[in-house]
């Protein structure tokens, strides 16, 4: 997992609240245990509408999301995650998140970032013509427009985050350990 310190950039803002896991990735995108290729099926339903914000060359390759409250909602699926890392994005911004949904973002390295609503608001009207910055060293979300707010996050998935560990790799830094053990145990 490539580790995440800072990202910057423009941030599709979605001024939408329950935001489901059906509508991030459609469930006839879900016959695959590849992540690569979901990205260009992420809203789908959302690029189809007239003006989308996925359609609008400035929001290319945006790293963020903003969202309203709820974001990730819906069925347990980790594809929906995967379709956002394929899609390019390290960080989503809401007011709240689904748990599983918040659990699959930081196994795949997304960083799940809550604010209050009031913040998420502003960074919603920022995010249409300045670029948002996420700093998971400084805790802060800052935008070009000159919102600036912090957050918090848990140390153990900051620490992950941070230093590019997922699942595996966070196994691998108790090798050592690990080796031993087995020679003790005869394995």
């Amino acid at each position: 997992m490539t580790p995440f310190t800072r990202v910057e950039g423009r941030a599709y803002p979605l001024p939408l609240s329950n935001i489901d896991t059906d509508l991030i990735i459609p469930a006839e995108h879900l016959k695959t245990t590849r992540r690569s290729g979901l990205g260009q099926h992420a809203f789908e339903a959302l690029r189809a509408m007239p003006d989308s914000v996925f359609s609008d060359p400035a929001f290319r390759d945006a790293p963020i999301i903003v969202a309203l409250d709820n974001f990730g909602c819906g069925s347990s699926r980790e594809h929906a995650a995967w379709a956002l890392v394929d899609l390019g994005v390290r960080a989503v911004i809401a007011p709240s998140f689904s748990d599983i949904f918040a659990s699959n973002a930081f196994k795949n390295g997304i960083a799940a970032v809550e604010l209050e609503p009031e913040a998420v608001e502003a960074l919603l009207r920022s995010a249409r013509q300045h670029s948002i910055s996420v700093d998971l060293e400084q805790l802060t979300v800052t935008s070009a427009g000159g919102d600036r707010f912090a957050f918090g996050m848990d140390p153990f998935r900051r620490h992950c985050l941070l230093a590019g560990l997922d699942e595996i790799a966070l196994t691998l830094t108790h090798d050592a350990a690990i080796r031993a053990y087995e020679e003790r145990m005869g394995i």
